[in-house]
């Protein structure tokens, strides 16, 4: 918009400001398009713009914090490999044995257990433990690598609708195990 001979006219500050937030809407969008579904409490058509925005944070916080463990995990991994020293006992730098982990992806658990040579449990009590809970063994593997005993254990949730209460079953493996 120019004037007949004169400087061009600049926008009122309504037109700026409506061109302001048109911008903002359109980044937010961006924004929001841009988390991953599961990472909403409800649908993301149910919520504020200023609920996505809380959410699109809290993603971005919990990506920061994945970042710094993976580079932790990292930098201690390249500098034990770095004395040549075996991998796996790289891992278990500052573990006492055994461990235990267990992990509840919704109809499933994967449960992982770490043990010496010298601590002795039954893998069928483990078993036991987890189809009296409620989950079915699919499928279990036992590995030993130098003084260390990896059991690997993945479990189908019987009953869908009912669940496996996972706090229950690490509260009995704990005792089964130590």
């Amino acid at each position: 918009m120019t004037k007949m001979n004169g400087p061009p006219l600049k926008p009122d500050r309504k037109t700026t400001e409506r061109n302001r937030r048109i911008h903002m809407k359109s980044l937010c969008f961006k924004l929001s398009s841009l988390i991953p579904p599961n990472q909403f409490k409800t649908s993301k058509d149910m919520l504020s713009q200023q609920d996505q925005l809380e959410q699109a944070a809290n993603y971005i916080k919990q990506l920061k914090e994945r970042i710094e463990e993976l580079k932790g995990r990292k930098e201690l991994a390249t500098r034990v490999a770095g004395t040549n020293n075996n991998l796996i006992d790289a891992v278990m730098i500052g573990l006492r044995l055994p461990v235990i982990d267990l992990r509840d992806l919704g109809s499933s658990l994967e449960v992982m257990l770490i043990s010496g040579l010298n601590k002795n449990f039954m893998l069928y009590e483990v078993i036991s433990v987890l189809e009296e809970e409620g989950a079915e063994v699919v499928s279990a593997s036992v590995s030993t690598v130098g003084d260390k005993v990896f059991h690997s254990l993945h479990a189908q949730v019987k009953i869908s609708r009912v669940g496996v209460e996972t706090s229950r079953v690490w509260q009995r493996l704990q005792e089964l195990i130590y």
